[in-house]
């Protein structure tokens, strides 16, 4: 039987290349993007969950999270636009996560069945990011911990629980972040001499749902380039 699986955020970069790698004779996959949905609206969760179960038929089996925003929000801004910008990021980076989370949870409750959850998170979780992006390293936390939460919750019910956290990922955004900020410079950071690659970060999310251990559940996997080690 075919593993049916959900991906957000499937329209470029990680998204695309965690699609890409789970696309396979044995899988059945619905790769979203915003033009599903846009996930700052609090109803799009619940919405695109349905519509994926209509086109899985009626099964998901694996749900990833890699929708996500990285936008800057200064702390001399104006105060109503700093607290919108921290609302809106929160809003797609980890509210909406977990909407989808408690959904499939819920999904596999009733069907008695087991499941696993792949949250795409950041290295800002333990790190922490720049001055601008206090509410991105945040939200990333956030998914983090929660991450950890449902494992020790759902493990006795076969329900499976990984994040994974990447630093700079060669992305189109990345590419012009590191282009902005003095690439030279950052790349100094990473011990490995380059930020990682999109399908290294797919592999790992593939890993994970389809083949890792259920005692790994709550694991968090860093893809850093050794840049920050724990």
């Amino acid at each position: 039987m075919a593993t049916h699986i959900m991906i957000t955020g499937a329209s470029r970069g990680i998204g695309a290349a965690i699609a890409e790698t789970l696309s396979t004779p044995a899988t059945k996959v619905v790769a979203l993007s915003s033009a599903d949905g846009d996930l700052a609206d609090p109803a799009t969760p619940g919405r695109i969950w349905t519509d994926s179960l209509g086109r899985l038929d009626g099964r998901i089996d694996v749900l990833v999270n890699n929708a996500g925003v990285f936008e800057a929000n200064p702390i001399d801004a104006d105060d109503t636009d700093w607290l919108a910008n921290w609302g809106r990021t929160l809003q797609v980076n980890l509210t909406a996560s977990a909407q989808l989370c408690r959904l499939a949870v819920q999904h596999w409750r009733a069907r008695r069945s087991e499941g696993r959850i792949v949250n795409i998170a950041s290295r800002a979780a333990h790190r922490g990011d720049s001055p601008a992006h206090w509410h991105y390293a945040a939200s990333k936390a956030g998914l983090v911990a929660m991450t950890k939460t449902i494992a020790r919750a759902h493990a006795r019910e076969g329900m499976l629980a990984f994040a994974i956290c990447p630093g700079f990922t060669m992305t189109g955004m990345a590419e012009e972040y590191l282009e902005s900020r003095g690439g030279d410079k950052l790349l100094a950071d990473i011990p490995l001499g380059r930020v990682a690659m999109p399908a290294e970060v797919a592999e790992m999310a593939r890993w994970c749902a389809m083949q890792a251990p259920a005692s790994m559940t709550g694991a968090v996997l860093d893809v850093n380039g050794a840049s920050y080690v724990r």
